[in-house]
């Protein structure tokens, strides 16, 4: 009996171990990449010269399949940040906060020294 060719190609039990057996991170992952070739076609001619074009040949011209087509043939790379990295982010945009709530407490303190003077 011949291989039925499936809805999904690649296959998603092939997809789901490029991104840790995780349905919701394939999805999300696909999604985004979907979303950058989109923005990629639509602005074809525009001068946005930041943005990728599709990375694999394929037959579909679907952003999605094109997406999962990436990431099976390992063109599309995701990177889950651990716990200390979260919090190292977390402090340094508390650190940055902290910077400008000073920086515009001392500009208020020098515009007070000088309206007194």
């Amino acid at each position: 009996m011949a291989d039925r060719p499936t809805l999904v190609d690649p296959p998603i039990e092939n997809l789901l171990h490029k991104v840790g057996d995780s349905k919701f991170t394939l999805v999300a992952v696909s999604a985004i990449r979907a979303r950058e070739i989109n923005e990629y076609y639509n602005g074809l001619g525009s001068g946005h010269g930041a943005l990728i074009p599709p990375q694999v040949s394929s037959l579909s011209n679907k952003s999605l399949s094109l997406a999962m087509e990436e990431l099976y043939e390992g063109k599309l790379q995701f990177h889950r940040p651990t716990v200390q990295e979260i919090e190292e982010e977390r402090l340094e945009a508390e650190a940055r906060e902290q910077a400008r709530v000073d920086a515009a407490n001392d500009l208020d303190a020098f515009t007070d020294a000088l309206r007194d003077a």
